[in-house]
């Protein structure tokens, strides 16, 4: 089933592309006692740039427990408002997003307090996006996941704007466009829609 639409739809991934990409790194410093930088993390995967051993369990429960809060303070992406504002009234604006339902009113207090438009929020839960952008019929995807991006783009043959970041550096095919923020996704948008 794909919902009627008036204007091109834009699936948006919301952590590491309308956030920072770095937001939970000081979180994660200081309940492990840590140093961690955006380029130690050079795949996705937090765990695999501490510089000592981390239980995967521990670290899963620690972040289950504190996500709401973390997601509640996350930075803004620079230009991301701005952008956004500026493509509401031309665009549909659906957030297609890993995270778990049970956040969901978290999530939109954190668009609502800053001023993020959205036509829809979905938080499915699980870091495959493929049937939401396919449910919601999008017409390019906002990502910065590597494998999310080739998976959409290569399945749904639509472009995949992909936020440059240390952990997704791998080859990527022609429909997914490597940007390095919202202005340059903005400059691809206007010349491309």
């Amino acid at each position: 089933m794909t919902l009627s639409k008036n204007k091109p739809r834009f699936g948006i991934d919301i952590d590491g592309t309308v956030t920072t990409p770095d937001t939970l790194i000081p979180h994660i410093n200081k309940r492990y006692n840590t140093n961690i930088v955006l380029d130690d993390i050079i795949e996705y995967d937090f765990l695999c740039a501490f510089p000592h051993p981390v239980d995967r369990n521990e670290f899963s429960r620690w972040f289950k427990e504190n996500e709401a809060h973390m997601y509640s303070v996350s930075d803004i992406a620079k230009d991301a408002q701005f952008i956004l504002n500026k493509w509401q009234h031309d665009y549909e604006l659906y957030y297609i997003s890993a995270r778990n339902e049970d956040v969901y009113h978290i999530t939109q207090k954190w668009f609502e307090e800053n001023d993020v438009p959205f036509h829809h929020i979905e938080l499915i839960g699980s870091h495959d996006k493929l049937s939401a952008a396919k449910k919601y019929d999008v017409d390019v995807f906002f990502e910065d996941k590597h494998d999310n991006a080739v998976m959409l783009a290569e399945e749904l043959k639509i472009p995949v704007l992909l936020f440059d970041t240390p952990y997704n550096r791998k080859p990527v095919p022609s429909n997914v466009v490597r940007i390095n923020n919202w202005l340059e996704a903005n400059h691809w948008i206007k010349n491309n829609f």
